[in-house]
């Protein structure tokens, strides 16, 4: 059997908050330059390739150091900045967009940290991710709390340049200081307001935790709303529960350096047998990956993987 347990390794301690951080003249003049218009990537065909990147440990500039040895096209097309938080300000009663030391170290540092990639035309997305206070995408109090968080969210895009929004429903720890169980309005409101914040970025959805089964509520279904989502449990294929077309959905999920080369190659395989537009990657880190990467892209691509450090 598999190990469905994501083996992630964050900071316990959180210091900077997006509501502070947006409001800083330094942070705004540091990461406020929208991102460039990107360099036409090279062609590939074959489905898009997602990179989690857990920036306590690795930079994200890692997910531009791969390519295609045929052709020469980036093997990854996105990549995930894993992560920001959803806490919970006891105060005031409301979530909050916080981010740690490094996830803040990144974005403070767009220019040198997500131009680079943005240059190559590989997109990158913030994940938002539960931290153990009650705080989470499932139980905002109103349709008004769901949307406040949702401004805070986009202005985040807005303010580094980033391509967008990823949601991860773990670690929320539902009912902690007080807060609420998770209920079947939130994650609608909360989706479709960020939506209305922003038309032209990606939404995507780590299917797991309570909102990923909370996308309809009073005649409304989120479902179209989203551009990807993905498969959580690493080393597994598992079919997102969620009405997109196959081209927007990752069944497959590997972990780069934890799942087998043969598993990895199988479910890439089984991903273009079967028609799926999306295939999953996490904790790509700083060492030379060719083997691993190209255990997948040979499947997705007809191609090895080539690292230039």
């Amino acid at each position: 059997m598999f190990t469905l347990v994501r083996s992630r390794v964050r900071t316990a301690v959180l210091a900077l908050s997006a509501v502070t951080a947006l409001a800083s003249g330094a942070t705004a003049t540091t990461a406020a330059a929208a991102a460039p218009a990107p360099a036409p990537a090279l062609a590939k065909q074959g489905p898009t390739s997602v990179a989690y990147v857990e920036v306590n440990n690795n930079s994200m500039l890692n997910v531009g150091k791969y390519t295609l040895a045929n052709g020469g096209g980036n093997v990854f097309d996105i990549a995930v900045i894993f992560a920001a938080n959803i806490n919970y300000d006891t105060g005031a009663k409301a979530a909050t967009l916080y981010f740690n030391d490094n996830v803040q170290r990144v974005l403070d540092n767009a220019a040198t940290q997500i131009r680079p990639l943005q240059e190559k035309g590989i997109k990158v997305v913030l994940s938002v991710l539960g931290n153990h206070q009650g705080a989470g995408f499932a139980n905002f109090p109103s349709q008004q709390a769901a949307s406040t968080f949702a401004k805070q969210l986009s202005d985040t895009v807005a303010t580094y340049g980033l391509d967008g929004i990823d949601f991860d429903d773990e670690y929320a720890e539902y009912g902690n200081n007080g807060t609420g169980q998770p209920n079947d309005s939130s994650f609608v409101y909360l989706v479709s307001a960020l939506r209305a914040d922003m038309p032209d970025k990606i939404i995507s959805l780590y299917n797991i935790g309570p909102a990923a089964s909370r996308l309809s509520y009073g005649g409304v279904d989120v479902s179209s709303t989203f551009d990807y989502a993905w498969n959580p449990y690493y080393g597994t294929w598992q079919v997102p529960g969620i009405a997109l077309p196959k081209s927007k959905l990752s069944p497959a999920a590997v972990e780069i350096g934890g799942t087998p080369q043969s598993t990895a190659a199988d479910l890439a395989r089984r991903t273009v047998s079967e028609g799926y537009g999306v295939y999953l990657t996490y904790n790509l880190d700083g060492n030379d990956r060719s083997s691993d990467v190209s255990a997948f892209t040979k499947e997705l691509y007809g191609s090895d993987a080539v690292y230039a450090p």
